[in-house]
This record gives structure tokens, sequence and C-alpha cells, in this order.
């Protein structure tokens, strides 16, 4: 029987069209299946704040930030925690990606004519010791036109791959089955569904209209994670998280399902890590959804006070940008889900951004103009539509209004104003003096000795009750999906393994669906700017792999 094409890459986000412009340069023919309607080209990465993890960059060092690949790797493993029999795979891939970010990443980036905004961000701070959770210096990289300015020079190599007749996009696929030659897999199977005018991100109609079988010699599996099903996402839940929350926000599109990854694993792929995820503490409800449970990501710089719904601060090292995680597991013990940022309107206007192409227009927009007058707002656009608009914002002159404004937006008043005052108070004090014993109070003033927080991302020390710094401001925060960290195993030539830990002949895997490599790269935590990376690092991978193997 003749194959319909060389490969079958299974999923046209970010690591689909990477893999896929890989293969067209070298000659092969390549069908690119996508249950979603042609406009969601690009999968998740389209939506995306595009933050790019670099090691030893030009931007880096034009900020006087030292960093090194030794630094790198540390700061890696310490995040990691690798300690499983199943980590073996996944540690060498994260070694082959620090080497991969402190080496030709960059220069092979700009080669496909990405460029970077010059003020490198500082995520996932840690606050531990030097061998613990966290980068240790600014790594987050954010890409000029955010993630459509990551994804396009990859989809235009594969339009160009379609004008040679090398590449075949069949969108309105659905794959339901992976089928066997002489032990081989190359066969895949699925539903038509009808065409769709939905517009990117919103659901797509599921009615079936055919049926399809095609056949090639590879199958590259990069079909995404699980943060849109929220069943399988509280079904894989860990208990080392807590339980899971009744209430969770979408942070990507619904057609995120996961089903593929069943179905990779019914054909003999090992599924490892399932329990490892990565999901957000300072979600809050998009005031102009695109999808359902819509969820926005607040990136927020060091100074909002975090308090418990009781309105207690969080423990330290649980500042905002600090540990993700660990703040995750600190709120579902807590008894409640939700938790409460209180800071005014000089830290917001300094500190908060969105996470988001769309939330971010100046940015996405390569407008050099937009981006000073961000610089020089009272608030960003993006930020006060939804201080004025969101439902999780209260904006209120004095406490007591504030206070009675944030047990408004819960299902029992847990908050007093007098231990509120109290906790400010408290807090407020230490700023008017050089010492001080509030560690995260030494921590915004750590952040202000970086450039890049100091220009844009940390406001100056001031008490959050003066008048002056005001109105108060209390935004309510939900838990929000993002991202599997586990996946289908790996080699480092991105050859799906089964569970004897053999090659599962003629299937690759990369992107979330492959836990961005080795089915978990990122171990049980993340250190920022390594999703995109990752998609692209396994996505090159994959496709070289598969187009050096075939006959």
């Amino acid at each position: 029987m003749a194959y319909d094409a060389d490969v079958i890459v299974i999923g046209a986000g970010l690591a689909g069209l990477v893999a896929t412009a890989e293969l067209v340069d070298a000659g092969r023919s390549v069908i690119v299946l996508d249950q979603e309607p042609e406009r969601s080209i690009g999968g998740q990465a389209h939506w995306s704040f595009g933050g790019l993890f670099l090691v030893d960059s030009p931007e880096q060092r034009r900020l006087r930030v030292k960093d090194s690949h030794d630094l790198a790797l540390q700061d890696w493993l310490g995040t990691a925690g690798f300690d499983r029999p199943e980590d073996h795979w996944p540690r060498k891939w994260a070694e082959a990606y620090v080497d991969f970010a402190a080496g030709e990443k960059r220069a092979w980036l700009h080669g496909q004519g990405i460029r970077f905004f010059p003020v490198v961000g500082w995520a996932e701070r840690g606050g531990y010791d030097a061998t613990g959770h966290g980068n240790s210096v600014p790594r987050f990289h954010i890409t000029w036109g955010t993630g459509p300015g990551v994804v396009a020079p990859f989809e235009r190599r594969v339009r160009a791959g379609v004008a040679k007749g090398l590449v075949s996009f069949r969108f309105r696929h659905r794959v339901t089955g992976l089928g066997s030659t002489a032990g081989a897999v190359d066969t895949v199977t699925g539903e038509t569904l009808e065409p769709s005018d939905a517009p990117r991100g919103t659901a797509s109609s599921r009615t079936v209209t055919g049926a399809f079988a095609l056949r090639a010699q590879a199958v590259i599996v990069t079909s995404g994670g699980i943060g849109g099903n929220h069943d399988l996402v509280r079904a894989q839940w860990p208990e080392r998280l807590g339980t899971p929350p009744r209430k969770l926000l979408s942070g990507v599109p619904a057609h995120v399902d996961g089903l593929m990854l069943g179905i990779a694993e019914a054909a003999g792929a090992h599924h490892i890590n399932g329990d490892r995820m990565w999901h957000y503490t300072e979600g809050i409800e998009n005031w102009n959804p695109i999808w359902a449970r819509h969820g926005i990501r607040i990136l927020p710089g060091p100074s909002s006070l975090w308090l418990d719904a009781r309105g207690k601060r969080l423990p330290v090292p649980l500042f905002p940008g600090f540990d993700t995680l660990g703040t995750l597991e600190h709120i579902t013990r807590s008894g409640h889900e939700h938790t409460w940022f209180v800071l005014d309107r000089r830290i917001i206007g300094k500190e908060f951004a969105l996470s988001g192409s769309e939330q971010n227009p100046d940015l996405t927009g390569k407008s050099v103009r937009d981006v000073l007058g961000r610089a020089r707002a009272d608030v960003p656009g993006p930020v006060k539509a939804f201080m004025d608009k969101g439902a999780d914002f209260v904006v209120e002159r004095d406490l007591g209004a504030l206070v009675r404004g944030m047990n408004a937006l819960t299902e029992e008043p847990l908050i007093d104003e007098a231990e509120l005052r109290r906790e400010i108070t408290a807090r407020d004090r230490e700023i008017t003096n050089p010492f001080t014993k509030d560690l995260q109070v030494t921590a915004v003033r750590g952040a202000r000795k970086f450039l890049g927080d100091r220009l844009i991302r940390t406001a100056p020390p001031h008490r959050i009750l003066d008048p002056e710094a005001g109105p108060l401001i209390a935004v309510r925060l939900n838990i929000l999906t993002r991202k599997s960290l586990g996946g289908l195993e790996t080699d480092l030539s991105s050859r799906v393994l089964t569970a004897a830990g053999d090659p599962l002949p003629g299937v690759y895997a990369a992107g979330e669906a492959a836990g961005f490599g080795g089915g978990g790269v990122h171990g049980y935590r993340s250190l920022e700017g390594t999703f995109l990376g990752g998609c692209i690092f396994s996505g090159r991978t994959a496709g070289r792999a598969a187009a050096r193997a075939l006959g």
C-alpha cells in the first residue's frame, strides 16, 4: 500500500510547525493534521506572551546580568528536582536544552527573523538557597511580536513548503487511532469534522462528516497538553499539590484536551509524569473572554501584598513572581481556593503585566511608539480595562471600603478590616527604615538593583496606605490551568518509547505532548520562558530525526 506522505504531523501548533519546517528543508513530504480550523494555526503559542529562556545573551549582558551555562544548569536541576527512575530521559533533555539555550539558540532564532525586547524579565525568582528552585538571574526574553512573532517565521517556512507541493494541511481532521504494519506505526485514522468559521480560540463544531485513514513512514505527535480538559486535570492532580480546586479558570482553549495522549498510549507509547503540571495562582477572569472560563494571568512585580482568603500574608518566600507551585500547594491546603493581591495605583501602574499576546498590543504589534506610551502611562490600557471591568478587581480610596468590596466578592465575609489594617501598617513601618526584617521588602529593594526591574517592573518602595499612592486596589486571584509537564517519553532523537524503554517504531513526539522533551524536561517545576523554547527545540529535533530516519 502506498504512502500518502513521508511524515504525518499531528497538531499544527508551534512544535508541529517547527518539525514540519525542518522536514521541508530536508525535502520530505508532510501531511499536517489538526482538529481545529485553519485560523487556529500556531495553537497555544499564538496566545502567549512570547517569553523565551536564554542564557548569557547580549540582552542580559547589556543590562549587566552575569549568566553562564553552569549557573543555568544549576538552576534548572534545582528547580526540576528529578527523583524518579523515569527521569533518565527528561534529565538528558534538560542538559541538552540548557546547552541549546546557552549556545546556538539565540543565533538560530535570530536567523529565523525573531527579535527580542531589550529588557529581560526575571521570572520564578525562587527565594530558597542557591541550589533550590528559581532563576538566579533574569532570563525571560520577550519576543518582539509576542507569541505571533514566535510562530510567524516557522509558519512562513511551512507555507513555503505548501507552495512547493511538499506540505498538505488537513484541518478539521481529528485523530482517533494509530495503526501498525509489521510492528511499525504507519497509519493514522480519524474523523473529519464539518467546516467551521469559529474565530481563533473559540469552540468549533464537533459534528462528524466522515472518516479518514492516511499512511506515512513516520508520525510526529505534537498535539499539546491537557489544560483545557478540567476533568483530566483533576484526574491527574497529585496529592502533593493539595486538593484540586472546584473552580478553575482556563489559560488555554477547550481544544487543548489531551485526548491524543491516550490514543498514543493505546498504540504502545509510554506516558510518564502525568502528575506533574504547571498551573498559575494569579488568574483573573477575562472581562472579554475568547473561550469558556477564559482566565488571564497577572505577571506581577514583587511589591503587592499577597494575602490568603482570610487576609493573612502568605509565608516566605511566597511573594509575587517567586514560586508558582509552592504558592499553589499552600493555597490548595488552606481550605480556600482564592487569594488576594492588595496594592495601590502606583504599584499596579509599574508592576502589573498581563500574559497573552492580545493583552499586549504594543509588543504584539511591534510598535515602539506604543511601548513608550505604555512606559509613560499611569496605568497601561489593558490593565486599566481590568480595573474598570474585571470581576476580580476592587478599587477604593479607603481601606474600609476596600474590605467591604473584597467581602462582597466571596461567598462569606472572611476579611476583617482591623486585621488587614494591622497587616498592612506593619509592612508599611518597615518601608520607612533602611533596615528591615520583612523579607519581601528586602526582595523589592534587591529587585531594584537590576536595571530592568528598576526601569519598568518594580515600583519604588513606599507605604501602601499612603494616600498619594492611591487608590487602593484588591485583586481576587484564582487558579488558572496552563501546562502539562509530563508527556510521552522520548529519547534524545524524539523517538517515542514504550514502557519497556524501546523505541515505538515510526512514532516521534515533540512539544507539550512530549513534556517538551523526554516526557518531562522540567521535572516538577519550570523556570518560565521554557515552554515555547521547549516546543521549538523538541520540534526541531523531531523533524530532523524523522527526516534522517526515512528511507
